[in-house]
């Protein structure tokens, strides 16, 4: 056994203990073969070191006697790293030369900005005008704007600092989205537009020093983060709100396993906007970048909720965000973990994160039926 810092973790290392977050919560259990998926989710929780089986670098077959996949060494996965992210930069550096970019970026940081002076004057007491906010956030939005062209923008803000309210402004985009998606009333679809620009306003009542922190937070730290659903909600609770939009911002880090908090409700005592609110923010939170890691592809964040949050969502709304955002990239070129490059060409309705793909040379991979997945999207 070893002991590993996670950013030297690498696919097919075996966890030989379980893998824990600050506060006792299981990431990964005992006996685990990582993948790239586990190795993100284990960086998302800011878990420092993690301890493995001894690791072997030698190619080896399995128990149908089918080869594996060669297990990369530390010189060939930082290659593969440098190729992904130069594949990647390329296509996001034409994004961010294009007109419409530059406008919404504008827009953005103008709706950021008006956001945070919304949030100052509820804080200070202020009666809140909905309406006032809604207009704010449409102005960044455009009815011939396709799904990939809105996703393309929202991913192509992020930086690693990103603020308490441009990340509210991109859970009100995306929560907008998906009550678009659920075809709810239009009615609806503005409370929930609200909800998520309002879901973290409890974080303002959070030391900057615990905010901002870049180590590892203490568990005293975590209990503290886990007040700000209620800060929230006693800060709104004498707005004139819908009881579903505070019910969202109390109960956004709520699960239907009853693995969220603050109160560790679970089912059909969590409200569904929350739901949505919560699927957003995830959605939001793994596809920025981190200090300790890179912004996730839409793809290994499908992985991750298929992996773990199935149960964890209402299956209806789940599964309505997960088919609509691989549905988005649907004749997409992407990269794969080997660093080849391949076309989605028909999306696997049972695993959205394995589509089969067609690489340059016209053959096709299900990747359902392989060791391979989804890198980045170029």
């Amino acid at each position: 056994m070893e002991s590993y810092q996670t950013k030297d973790l690498l696919p097919e290392m075996v966890t030989a203990e379980p893998v824990r977050t600050k506060n006792g919560q299981l990431v990964v259990d005992q006996g685990v073969t990582l993948t790239k998926q586990l190795i993100a989710k284990i960086q998302f929780y800011s878990i420092e070191s993690v301890t493995v089986e001894n690791f072997a670098k030698d190619a080896s077959a399995n128990a149908t006697g089918q080869k594996t996949e060669k297990k990369v060494d530390f010189f060939t996965h930082n290659s593969l790293l440098h190729y992904e992210q130069k594949s990647s930069s390329q296509s996001s550096q034409k994004i961010k030369k294009s007109s419409e970019f530059q406008q919404f970026q504008v827009n953005f940081t103008f709706g950021a900005n008006d956001l945070k002076a919304i949030f100052d004057d509820i804080i200070a007491g202020k009666p809140l005008d909905t309406q006032i906010m809604l207009n704010k956030v449409l102005t960044l939005v455009h009815p011939k704007q396709t799904t990939v062209e809105f996703f393309d923008m929202i991913h192509n803000l992020r930086s690693v600092n990103d603020s308490i309210y441009a990340h509210c402004l991109n859970v009100g985009l995306i929560a907008r989205m998906i009550g678009i998606w659920l075809k709810l009333p239009k009615n609806v679809i503005e409370h929930l537009t609200i909800a998520g620009l309002l879901h973290d306003i409890g974080k303002t009542r959070i030391p900057s020093d615990i905010l901002n922190k870049t180590d590892a937070l203490t568990e005293e730290e975590f209990a503290v983060i886990h007040k700000h659903p209620k800060f929230g909600y006693d800060i709104l609770k004498n707005q004139n709100l819908d009881p579903h939009i505070l019910n969202a911002v109390l109960m956004h880090h709520e699960r239907c396993d009853g693995s969220g908090y603050p109160n560790q409700l679970s089912g059909n005592e969590i409200d569904d906007y929350a739901i949505i609110i919560a699927i957003a923010d995830v959605y939001d939170a793994m596809t920025a970048a981190r200090i300790y890691r890179a912004p996730l592809c839409p793809f290994q964040v499908i992985a991750e909720f298929e992996n773990d949050g199935l149960q964890k969502y209402k299956p209806k709304y789940i599964l309505t965000f997960l088919e609509n955002i691989a549905t988005t990239y649907q004749n997409n070129r992407v990269i794969l973990s080997n660093g080849e490059t391949a076309k989605i060409v028909f999306l696997n309705r049972q695993v959205y994160s394995k589509p089969l793909v067609q690489l340059d040379d016209g053959s096709c991979i299900d990747l359902n039926q392989s060791n391979l997945y989804i890198k980045a999207i170029i």
